[in-house]
């Protein structure tokens, strides 16, 4: 088998594409919670796939990537098809609009714009979209993203068209400045304007370096909740529940946790 006929690439979907509308509009025609769907009442179960699509991104589990993938798709089948049912759009509107979204928007692979860089394409991106009439770079960032991710983009957008810092140290400085200002903030409304500061240039220094602040604190989370468990773990086999040991017994047990995590990432480090 030739080198070009291994690296192929598949052929589309067609008759599963089919399969998969055919049941999705049967669903809404027969299943009495289907039909009683609406385009707000989904809105809830999609977040939720979207965060078990997420899961699974984590874990690297591409089988259940797989799986999570077709519960994600459902809900854009099932949305289309309630949009056709009410003549609002079609589910071939939607692909099409995608599509040709995607062509005008990369003119640097479906035309002759030369793009040698990550920062040339989100450059381009953005004036494309600002020429779609778009009125401000930051229009389109979703009201609903979490906090973290929602800073990432409005500095990533910012920072497409010129907008950003130079030097990371500068950066880095910023945080420090925003920390000392968050210490010094007296009543409650300037501290809550203080640490939103603060968090803000953070989001930017990661951002800088290469960090995802949302990947970062969920695994500063994940490692609290491990070590945390430990401790109480520990704590039951002394016959001890966590709120009648003292501090310094859960502390010792905590660096305990910490000693093992650092032993088992040793072991395998190659």
């Amino acid at each position: 088998m030739s080198a070009a006929r291994r690296h192929a690439d598949p052929p589309p979907p067609a008759a599963e594409f089919r399969r998969f509308v055919a049941i999705t509009r049967r669903l809404r025609r027969e299943c009495p919670w289907d039909r009683k769907q609406t385009h707000r009442s989904l809105g809830e179960s999609l977040l939720e796939e979207t965060y078990e699509v997420l899961d699974t991104l984590g874990r690297r589990n591409t089988r259940d990537l797989a799986q999570e993938l077709g519960d994600l798709l459902l809900h854009v089948a099932m949305q289309a098809t309630i949009a056709e049912e009410k003549r609002e759009f079609t589910f071939a509107e939607v692909i099409t609009g995608i599509s040709d979204k995607l062509v005008r928007r990369h003119p640097h692979v479906f035309g002759s714009v030369k793009a040698d860089s990550e920062a040339r394409v989100l450059k381009n991106w953005e004036q494309i979209k600002m020429k779609e009439g778009r009125r401000s770079v930051l229009d389109g960032v979703p009201r609903h993203l979490p906090s973290l991710q929602k800073a990432m983009q409005v500095q990533r957008r910012a920072s497409a068209v010129g907008f950003d810092w130079t030097k990371k140290s500068d950066v880095l400085a910023k945080v420090a400045e925003e920390a000392r200002e968050a210490g010094a903030a007296r009543t409650k409304r300037t501290r809550e304007e203080e640490f939103g500061d603060l968090l803000f240039a953070l989001v930017n220094y990661a951002r800088f370096t290469g960090v995802n602040p949302e990947h970062a604190l969920e695994g500063t989370v994940a490692r609290f909740t491990r070590r945390f468990r430990h401790v109480e773990r520990r704590l039951s086999g002394r016959g001890i529940s966590p709120g009648d040991a003292s501090l310094e017994a859960m502390d010792e047990l905590w660096e305990e946790a910490k000693t093992k995590e650092r032993a088992a990432r040793r072991r395998r480090a190659p």
